[in-house]
């Protein structure tokens, strides 16, 4: 049974090259291809009412209910779909991932196995993506045992043992035996498509689980975790190291605000925090790749200018553009394709460039450890961050009609020298120390002296300001302040009391270019559970942090924004600083291994 409204009840599947989101009843409302910045083949998570278009769908004949879950430790997905008469299937979702021939083998290309489990189970299958953005159906071509779907200047071709007239004609059959399909590159596929399928779900299934063995999880939360770190790692693209902020565009932060954004691309400042919770976690690997892929964008950025947001593969412009032809989430458009932040100025870019590389002077797990000439490199972004600390940009909310000199990206300047100097003096490098420490002082006495509000007794959003900002308790985190210190204890105390809205967080409550906020910023509310546990509120922080793990959806996983009346989630999905948040708070929050040796 097809849902009538989208949802985010959605289950996200992926091998770091593709990703698709899967909805309550088995259907593939969501993926792009040949990446994830690519045309939505799948879109009805966007398509308004038309929600039999854009979509991949096994529909069980007078199906009464379906249960989900994941395999253990992976990023496949079984759904168990029962019809009245009590007949069953089961669906098995993946992307292939796994090693082949000394490589990654990570194709553009979906798997699926249908099982029938109880009964005599009937299916029609509706299989429709489409192209140019919703724009059309996309047309067929077929074999005995294959459909080309014409969605560009590259097909899409399905190879499957099921029958094929079927397919095309959407009739309904029995399902008397497990249907495999590939849905993939425009080649022939070698080999029986059900073994080939099988071996690569079991092939898949042992990459994750391997994968996820070498997590250093905290002792509590540790399935949390796990499905946080594991999605995390789907929003890597392989290829270059780029990590996306979200699988997808233009779920809006709040209903009917016309909050839609494109977040299919690499933030700088979200990256930082996924590879700093990754790492924590041991999973360098996510690491590695991100480094490389800063490594390209300093060596490509103008004039040294590093931008909020690139695409995965480094392109800088990303011009913003609706796709008409999508009503939107729940008919809540515009859908936006681009993102125009990529032409604001964010100084706390800066910042996030330096803190990730500066650990590879340091670890010596890493398979390139840095050297000389990547200091070297590293100081030509230390240097952008001393000329621009005290320069209005849009700050990390992104502003599109006001600029200011925000706390928060000067802390990030601050830190990009503080670090910086930790590294040279490491190297033994007195001179740079030098020169790199008094900067990160002269920063910090600004901000101590222009931030600070002594009229509230609290660091403000902006130098000079009076507003209040949840990102300001990031202080503690970056290692500006200690939990004790007295300005951090009041800083505390004013955010909490004027923008905790009871279990969770605005980000700010002044009104912006859309008004002021209608929902609460899931990050926002995991930094007050962190600051909770600093502040000597312990039990306080581990209640909250309960409290909002029950708010993430059947999956796990946690969009950007909740509504802090109804509970309801909003915002792109999965959104990688929520799943930051659930590691940092759960590794903070645990009790320690040692406690039950």
């Amino acid at each position: 049974m097809a849902r009538s409204v989208s949802s985010l009840d959605l289950w996200p599947i992926g091998n770091c090259q593709v990703s698709a989101m899967v909805d309550a009843d088995a259907g593939f409302v969501w993926a792009c291809v040949p990446r994830v910045d690519g045309d939505p083949v799948f879109c009805s998570l966007l398509n308004g009412d038309r929600q039999d278009e854009g979509v991949w769908r096994f529909e069980l004949v007078d199906q009464v209910s379906s249960s989900q879950e994941y395999c253990r430790n992976t990023a496949t997905l079984k759904t168990r779909l029962e019809a009245k008469d009590g007949s069953a299937i089961e669906v098995i979702d993946a992307c292939p991932r796994f090693s082949r021939s000394g490589r990654m083998y990570r194709p553009v290309a979906f798997i699926r196995i249908v099982r029938p489990v109880a009964g005599t189970p009937r299916i029609r299958i509706n299989l429709s993506p489409m192209t140019g953005y919703g724009s059309k159906v996309a047309e067929t071509t077929h074999g005995t045992n294959h459909i080309r779907y014409l969605i560009g200047p590259q097909a899409i071709r399905l190879s499957t043992d099921a029958p094929i007239g079927y397919i095309l004609e959407k009739r309904t059959f029995r399902v008397e035996r497990d249907l495999h399909f590939f849905l993939g590159p425009d080649e022939p596929f070698n080999g029986n498509v059900g073994n080939e399928v099988e071996g690569m779900l079991e092939a898949t299934d042992d990459y994750w689980r391997d994968w996820a063995r070498g997590l250093a999880t905290p002792m509590e939360w540790q399935d949390a975790v796990i499905r946080a770190a594991i999605t995390l790692k789907i929003c890597q693209h392989e290829e270059t190291g780029a990590i996306v902020a979200a699988l997808t565009t233009s779920v809006p932060e709040a209903p009917g605000s016309e909050r839609n954004w494109d977040y299919r691309f690499c933030w700088i400042r979200d990256s930082y925090y996924t590879v700093q919770a990754l790492n924590g976690l041991g999973a360098l690997d996510v690491l590695e790749k991100y480094l490389a892929y800063l490594r390209n964008i300093v060596d490509n950025c103008d004039g040294g200018r590093i931008q909020p947001l690139y695409s995965v593969m480094g392109e800088t412009e990303l011009t913003e553009t609706m796709a008409d032809s999508l009503a939107g989430y729940r008919g809540m458009g515009p859908v936006r394709v681009g993102n125009a932040a990529y032409f604001q100025e964010q100084h706390d870019a800066y910042g996030q460039i330096v803190l990730p590389t500066a650990q590879a002077f340091y670890d010596h797990r890493l398979f390139r450890m840095a050297d000389d000439s990547d200091f070297e490199s590293l100081e030509r972004v230390g240097e952008m961050a001393w000329n621009f600390h005290d320069k209005p940009d849009a700050g990390l909310w992104e502003f599109r009609t006001r600029q200011e000199v925000h706390t928060y990206s000067t802390l990030m300047s601050w830190a990009a020298c503080d670090r910086l100097a930790n590294v040279a003096r490491y190297r033994g490098m007195t001179d740079k120390e030098q020169l790199w420490s008094g900067r990160a002082q002269k920063i910090r006495t600004m901000i101590e002296t222009q931030a600070w509000n002594e009229d509230g007794e609290y660091y403000a959003s902006a130098m000079g300001g009076s507003h209040l900002d949840a990102s300001v308790l990031q202080m503690i985190d970056l290692k500006f302040l200690k939990p004790e210190d007295d300005r951090f204890q009041s800083t505390f105390a004013a955010i909490e009391k004027n923008l905790r809205r009871g279990e969770h967080m605005l980000r700010y409550d002044s009104e912006d270019d859309f008004g002021l906020p209608e929902t609460a910023f899931n990050i926002c509310t995991f930094w007050l559970i962190e600051a909770l546990h600093l502040a000597g509120r312990p039990e306080e922080a581990r209640d909250l942090f309960e409290k909002m793990l029950s708010h993430r959806t059947r999956s796990g996983l946690l969009s950007e924004d909740l509504d802090f009346e109804t509970g309801e989630l909003w915002g792109n999905f999965p959104q990688t600083y929520s799943l930051v948040g659930i590691i940092n708070c759960a590794a903070l929050l645990s009790k320690s291994w040692s406690s039950i040796r």
